[in-house]
């Protein structure tokens, strides 16, 4: 077994003790906003499974996966506001609050699926599938790469930004969604939810986790590894290059959005600030400390700058931005590869363990 592969069954492994472990500490051993913070975390660590996914393997850099994880939040959020119906400040069962105050006289077309959650969990895939194919349609059909690709990535989620920033597009404007109380009958501030939301969250980076390494395991992941390391070479053998790149560019923004729609309810808002292109480096900040092309080491990243973000913006919280700084330098300079990478590196290779044999 790859040491690969023994990293993928011990986190695996790891997730599902923790996952059988909270319950149990659930109360007085675990406080919930705990709960809720693991579970923002565990969002975060399929985000940059996501990420991972596409610049690991296909070479991408995409900086505006933010985006896709935005649109994600945006769609589980305007379902929840449709749960409030007429427990709002403005007790009108037929519009959100926000809609009310701003003299909306109805619910616009494009809010209408909402109020189904099984047509919030296909839109919680469809729009950020959909926004991801239309653009890699374009784009790697025109054969931009490298920066220049990078650059209308984050060009992208900037100009995302400024229009859920208009009150007109009907997205709550600079306040976004917010004052979710309920998700499928069940009050969120309930522990009952709390740890549901907490083992879905598990549940969808696991599935992630082994979406990603069925894709990088087969014909096609040997593919895009060829791509990246020679897309003309590849191109010239005769394979598609921009098909398979548009494949997998989609099923990575789907990823974000799933774990955007997750993310949502255990925060308890959504604004336009979740399109923040600040947002995206970081996310490329997290695949880069756990170990790009590894998944799990993506994984592991997320969650160690997460609680790092955590307990310096606690401690400190002027220095996160240079602490983040630092970090990106460190990686950049000392860890080439990453934690799992510089992990590997510890270990004695085969050679090494036969001759000192």
């Amino acid at each position: 077994m790859r040491l690969l592969d023994r990293n993928m069954t011990v986190f695996l492994a790891g997730l599902f003790v923790l996952t059988v472990a909270v319950p149990l500490m659930q109360g007085n051993l675990l406080p919930g906003y705990a709960i809720q913070l693991a579970g923002k975390y565990l969002c975060y660590a399929l985000l940059a499974v996501a990420l991972d996914l596409v610049w690991g393997y296909a070479g991408i850099l995409s900086l505006g996966h933010g985006a896709f994880f935005a649109l994600g939040a945006y769609a589980m959020g305007m379902h929840l506001m449709r749960e409030i119906g007429g427990r709002g400040v403005y007790a009108n069962p037929e519009l959100p609050d926000f809609m009310v105050f701003l003299n909306w006289d109805s619910l616009p077309w494009y809010w209408l699926a909402s109020d189904s959650f099984a047509a919030t969990l296909a839109l919680i895939l469809l729009v950020p599938g959909l926004l991801a194919f239309v653009f890699g349609w374009f784009a790697f059909r025109a054969r931009v790469t490298g920066v220049y690709l990078s650059i209308i990535t984050q060009a992208m989620t900037y100009a995302l930004m400024l229009a859920f920033f208009r009150n007109e597009m009907g997205f709550g404007g600079n306040n976004g969604l917010t004052d979710f109380r309920d998700l499928l009958g069940r009050p969120l501030a309930s522990p009952d939810m709390r740890l549901a939301l907490f083992v879905a969250s598990a549940a969808a980076l696991a599935g992630g986790l082994l979406l990603a390494r069925a894709i990088t395991t087969s014909h096609l992941g040997r593919v895009l590894v060829a791509i990246r390391d020679a897309e003309s070479r590849t191109r010239f053998l005769g394979y598609r290059v921009e098909h398979y790149k548009l494949f997998v560019w989609t099923v990575s923004a789907m990823m974000a959005g799933v774990a955007g729609a997750l993310y949502v309810p255990q925060v308890g808002i959504v604004n336009p600030g979740e399109f923040a292109p600040a947002n995206s480096i970081e996310i490329v900040i997290w695949v880069a400390l756990g170990g790009r092309g590894t998944l799990v080491g993506a994984a592991l990243g997320a969650i160690v700058v997460a609680l790092a973000k955590t307990l310096l913006t606690g401690w400190l919280p002027d220095a996160w931005l240079y602490a983040l700084g630092a970090l990106f330098i460190l990686v950049t300079l000392y860890l080439p590869r990453g934690i799992l990478g510089a992990l590997e590196n510890l270990r004695p290779t085969r050679k090494a363990q036969e001759a000192a044999a």
